[in-house]
């Protein structure tokens, strides 16, 4: 059955494997970059900087926010580096392209990424011209997702309602404050269907399908 969602006129996307399928494994160019980083910066083994790594992204919501905590970093540098990977892992999807287009409204990005992450991102899978607007880790003032904090700066910037509103995201965890804010949330990507979070209204491992058939305002059928 189709999602209902007439009811919304903005949207919501996360990037990073929401966007493009989490299997291109293009995060993990970016991971990798990361444990280099940690490693070079602690000077620990790679193992103990790939967990420390990981810790940090349990607890801070990225490692980025670990770092600048635990570590005092300064985040252009780290950001600059570990984004600065091939994109020949993503590649432009027509359906998807199609399916963001006849959403009714705003669309915009909300990543804990960078903003030249973002714009790099969406301008290779030829969706840049479907956003308004990019809400990235800069804008955010390096708090990441799934802060509430973080939430309000995008709402109250956007004036977004967010009982109009919809949340698309690969990260379970990122989907709870959005769900208590009021939003309507959907978990994306190939796990989604084992998620039984009370704070995930749709899952699909299928974003453009999901939204080729979803009944929105203007075309509910």
């Amino acid at each position: 059955m189709s999602a209902d969602l007439t009811h919304v006129d903005t949207w919501l996307f996360d990037l990073d494997n929401t966007l493009y399928p989490l299997e291109s494994e293009f995060m993990g160019l970016i991971e990798a970059k990361m444990t280099d980083f940690v490693q070079r910066e602690t000077g620990l083994p790679r193992d103990e900087a790939r967990a420390l790594q990981h810790s940090y992204f349990t607890e801070h919501g990225t490692t980025l926010a670990g770092l600048m905590i635990n570590h005092g970093l300064e985040p252009k540098r780290f950001l600059d580096e570990v984004h600065d990977v091939e994109m020949d892992r993503l590649t432009p999807d027509p359906a998807l392209r199609a399916a963001i287009a006849r959403l009714p409204g705003r669309r915009l990005i909300f990543t804990n990424g960078s903003l030249g992450h973002a714009e790099r991102v969406l301008a290779h899978l030829e969706l840049r011209d479907l956003f308004s607007e990019v809400f990235a880790i800069e804008t955010a003032d390096y708090v990441p997702k799934p802060a509430l904090a973080t939430f309000d700066k995008i709402t109250k910037l956007h004036a977004i309602d967010p009982p109009m509103t919809a949340f698309f995201e690969d990260s379970e965890k990122n989907l709870v404050p959005a769900a208590r804010l009021g939003m309507t949330t959907v978990l994306v990507g190939p796990h989604a269907a084992a998620s039984t979070s009370e704070h995930v209204h749709f899952r699909t491992p299928d974003l453009a399908e999901f939204l080729s058939s979803a009944r929105l305002q203007g075309n509910p059928a």
